[in-house]
């Protein structure tokens, strides 16, 4: 899998990933996010879930490429079927990382 395909899919979701855990914990964990707010320590918080994030959703999206056998070869043979692949992929990886480590 290209390093650089990988990392191109990985930004388009670090862009959106702060504001959404910043929006979950305003509309569902007013209290937390007051707390993280008066103490300062929100963009701290906001950082380290965005790191973990990034690093969960990169480790994921390789671990279900190679489960799948989307590698270079196949996108050199077929680059529609590869292209179609790592959209699923992306999709599916983001979704799982949303659900238990952005709206929890």
């Amino acid at each position: 899998m290209a390093v650089k395909v990988l990392d191109e899919y990985v930004k388009d979701f670090q862009k959106r990933n702060p504001t959404l855990r910043k929006q979950f914990l305003k509309e569902h964990r007013s209290a937390r996010y007051q707390y993280l707010l008066l103490t300062g320590k929100l963009n701290e918080h906001l950082n380290q879930t965005d790191q973990e994030v990034r690093e969960q959703v990169e480790m994921l999206m390789k671990q279900m490429a190679e489960k799948k056998g989307v590698i270079e070869e196949l996108k050199v043979q077929d680059q529609m079927k590869w292209v179609g692949l790592m959209n699923n992929i992306k999709v599916s990886a983001e979704e799982i990382i949303l659900k238990n480590m952005v709206y929890v």
